[in-house]
């Protein structure tokens, strides 16, 4: 707060920020991402500093992420004394990811909640040596993502997030750790890669399959361009009935379908 007054920022609604003050949740999400010593940390939205300078503290090296140039000297002032800290302005939505230098092992942030889910999920596969996560999402964001097959909002984030990682901690968030407070409630969630992330085949049937939740799964793809016979015929094979519906089938069987299918992008 003294470093926003001290620079005359006010957080803009338009970009989602809802800067964290917390220094102890900055430390536990820290811990939670098990950073140490050794790892590279990519932080998204990296705001006046709080969480990145916890990470500066426990990595080798850090990529602040931050879209908004009003918030440099902050950000600057912040950081002064830490030689480990890039700062990267641009849309993390834009970022050629694949090209950091180092490359991350670790994702550590307090993800505007726009971006949280396209962020996240763009990890899994475009950065292949990311280990760990942790980060400050919208309840029903990390809601979304843990959800298990049948769940209201069981769907294609789910899926592609528990094909590639397992949760190891959720806590919520109260909304008197950010400034300004969100209108939503928030949580903070780890997760472990236990896989790589899914290839274009397996991403883009997932996506079709989702597309239209009151579908049966065979009119879905059927939708997306594949001989519904095709998709019966393969659904068969995998001792699934011709009427199942996409967010009844575990995350698993959806690349042995990919397979099946010889589904292309």
């Amino acid at each position: 707060m003294r470093l926003l007054a001290a620079h005359g920022i006010r957080p803009d609604p338009e970009l989602g920020q809802h800067f964290l003050l917390d220094e102890n949740l900055a430390d536990l999400a820290v811990r939670e991402g098990r950073v140490g010593p050794d790892d590279v940390v990519l932080e998204i939205g990296a705001g006046v500093g709080v969480l990145t300078a916890a990470l500066a503290r426990a990595a080798a090296h850090v990529h602040a992420v931050e879209l908004d140039r009003r918030l440099e000297p902050a950000l600057a002032e912040a950081l002064a004394g830490y030689r480990n800290v890039e700062v990267v302005w641009a849309d993390a939505l834009r970022l050629p990811l694949e090209e950091l230098d180092p490359p991350p092992t670790r994702l550590v942030a307090n993800l505007p909640y726009a971006i949280a889910t396209p962020v996240v999920l763009d990890s899994l596969w475009r950065l292949p040596g990311v280990e760990r996560w942790a980060v400050m999402v919208q309840r029903e964001v990390a809601d979304r993502w843990t959800a298990p097959p049948g769940s209201r909002v069981y769907g294609a984030p789910s899926v592609l997030v528990q094909l590639t990682t397992e949760l190891t901690f959720r806590r919520a968030v109260g909304r008197e750790v950010f400034i300004p407070r969100p209108h939503v409630d928030s949580a903070l969630v780890a997760l472990l890669r236990v896989a790589p992330g899914p290839g274009p085949a397996v991403r883009s049937l997932v996506r079709a399959a989702f597309a239209a939740r009151r579908k049966t799964l065979a009119n879905a793809l059927a939708a997306a361009g594949r001989p519904k016979g095709e998709v019966l015929a393969a659904l068969e094979r995998l001792g699934l009935p011709p009427d199942v519906r996409p967010e009844a089938l575990p995350p698993r069987v959806f690349p042995r379908l990919a397979e099946e299918l010889r589904w292309t992008p």
